[in-house]
């Protein structure tokens, strides 16, 4: 079941292409929650310190506050804040995901579908989020 904010929206003609609508207030504060590939994985407990490092460094070229954040085996939660005039968040975490994916041996399972995109097997594709409205 896809969160209500995901609503699909395919494009005429175009089967293969899908495009999710996501909230896009900018300066806006949202909750998150991104899942690795294997649920049963304690990786983001594990490296905590990595994680920590890569959203510093990712923080650090795209602001934005961290307001609240749990992380839990195989998932965090968060809460951010973007700065006035920036909504893209999509972008922020396609980054962390990469930069954290990337300090790991390919020894996951990769689809051949994520392998035609050049993804790894880490993270879950989509995510969820929703506009803290206040």
């Amino acid at each position: 079941m896809k969160p209500n904010n995901m609503r699909e929206e395919r494009s005429e003609g175009c089967r293969e292409r899908i495009r999710y609508r996501r909230a896009d207030a900018a300066g806006g504060t949202y909750f998150f929650t991104v899942n690795l590939a294997e649920r049963s994985s304690d990786k983001l407990v594990r490296h905590m310190e990595e994680l920590r490092a890569v959203m510093k460094n990712v923080k650090e070229t795209h602001p934005f506050a961290i307001v609240a954040m749990v992380v839990l085996p195989e998932h965090p939660h968060a809460v951010w804040r973007l700065p006035p005039g920036d909504a893209d968040y999509p972008l922020r975490w396609s980054l962390i995901k990469a930069r954290f994916s990337r300090q790991w041996v390919k020894d996951e399972r990769i689809r051949k579908s994520r392998q035609a995109k050049r993804e790894r097997g880490i993270w879950q594709r989509r995510y969820w989020e929703h506009q803290i409205q206040y």
